[in-house]
């Protein structure tokens, strides 16, 4: 009996052994694969409504390729909520370009984060039972990096700041 235990503890620890010489790979902390091949909902942009021209007369022709006046206008509509003019707004607009590098930028920056993270993905990846398993480890992982909004708020209000967004103070 004590000798097939120990057979069976040889092949944990060999397969244990073997899975832990596989390939190197990026860590993933959101384990959100789904079980089902079915579409993905928020891939999906949905297109804006029709609507009926007063003239008829007025429509445009029909061109091939062409953007359709129903197919969504995501950088215009942004435009249009934060209050600018959707006429002079342009894609990879130079000027918004200039005045948020106005203070000057890093060359690389993306590639250093990018490096940057995953050396902390791979520091934090999870123990090896959740990494089998598939557990979700991201919120654990990124937990030190989360901003107690409740803190935060309590901050900017001692520091007499009016936050007028925020839920009003507790009165009891």
């Amino acid at each position: 009996m004590r000798a097939v235990r120990g057979i069976q503890a040889g092949a944990v620890a060999a397969l244990m052994a073997l899975t832990a010489c596989g390939e190197a790979r990026d860590p993933q902390l959101m384990n959100i694969r789904s079980q089902n091949r079915t579409p993905d909902e928020f891939a999906i942009l949905p297109p804006k409504p029709l609507a009926l021209p007063e003239d008829l007369a007025a429509l445009p022709e029909p061109t091939p390729g062409a953007q359709n006046r129903t197919d969504p206008t995501p950088e215009a509509d942004a435009v249009a909520a934060l209050g600018g003019n959707v006429a002079r707004a342009r894609p990879g607009d130079r000027g918004l370009l200039a005045h948020a590098g106005r203070f000057g930028t890093q060359p690389g920056i993306r590639d250093q984060l990018a490096a940057e993270d995953l050396d902390y993905r791979r520091a934090n990846d999870g123990r090896l039972l959740e990494r089998w398993f598939n557990v979700n480890v991201y919120f654990e992982a990124y937990e030190p990096m989360t901003l107690d909004r409740y803190r935060e708020l309590d901050r900017w209000r001692r520091a007499g700041v009016r936050t007028v967004g925020a839920p009003p103070e507790n009165t009891e």
